[in-house]
């Protein structure tokens, strides 16, 4: 494993786990620690860029361009992972399962389209 891919792991996995416990912080009542969660969340999230840009820098690779191409994949990502949510609180807090489950395949193959529409096709 190169330097620059155990380094982007670790600072990945970090930011990941900030985030996902600021979320957790912020949107569960019992916790009672919305304002703490938000900051955490926004440090994870701030710590994720971070990573990007790290390791773009030691692979000396440049950012994607920001135009209109990236933009619409980036909102079809979005929408492909909230649908998998959606399907995922239908199953385990509405007790939908088959309507759940049907919603989370959508959104796993919605999320699977995503690496053709990246990489392409040869």
């Amino acid at each position: 494993m190169k330097k620059s891919n155990f380094i982007a792991l670790v600072m990945g996995t970090v930011s990941g786990v900030l985030f996902s416990l600021g979320m957790c912080m912020a949107l569960l009542p019992e916790w009672n620690a919305f304002t703490e969660g938000v900051v955490f969340g926004g440090i994870g999230i701030i710590l994720g860029i971070i990573t990007a840009l790290v390791w773009c820098k030691m692979e000396n690779v440049k950012l994607p361009k920001l135009n209109v191409k990236n933009v619409l994949r980036t909102l079809y990502a979005g929408v492909a992972v909230l649908v998998l949510g959606v399907g995922m609180c239908l199953c385990l807090v509405w007790n939908q399962i088959i309507w759940g489950t049907l919603v989370g395949l959508l959104g796993i193959v919605m999320l699977i389209a995503l690496i053709p529409m990246i990489k392409g096709i040869k």
